[in-house]
């Protein structure tokens, strides 16, 4: 997750706004920032720097990190569901952290 938020933060630079030459499209599909998110999060666990690409124009970058932030919270509680265990522990697992 940390690195899905660095290279999210790269890409936006120093402005905020995704990056010169990453023009916003029309031809974008219609979708909702949690179809964005749940691409670009994909997109950043495979490697497809063009899906992510396209999936951080389709929202604006505040509603793109909102959307990853959702998700993130979603998969830890049903990993931990999944696990029978606390959320925090599953998060700091996945982080590669030691128990807390």
């Amino acid at each position: 997750m940390i690195t899905v938020l660095h290279k999210f933060r790269r890409r936006l630079g120093e402005s905020g706004h995704p990056s010169a030459g990453a023009p916003q499209t029309s031809a974008a599909p219609q979708c909702n920032l949690f179809e964005a998110a749940a691409l670009y999060v994909a997109a950043c666990a495979e490697n497809d720097a063009d899906r992510s690409t396209e999936a951080a124009r389709w929202v604006s970058p505040e509603a793109l990190t909102f959307g990853v932030n959702e998700l993130a919270c979603r998969a830890v509680i049903a990993l931990a569901r999944e696990q029978d265990a606390a959320p925090l522990t599953v998060a700091r697992s996945l982080l590669g952290l030691p128990a807390a």
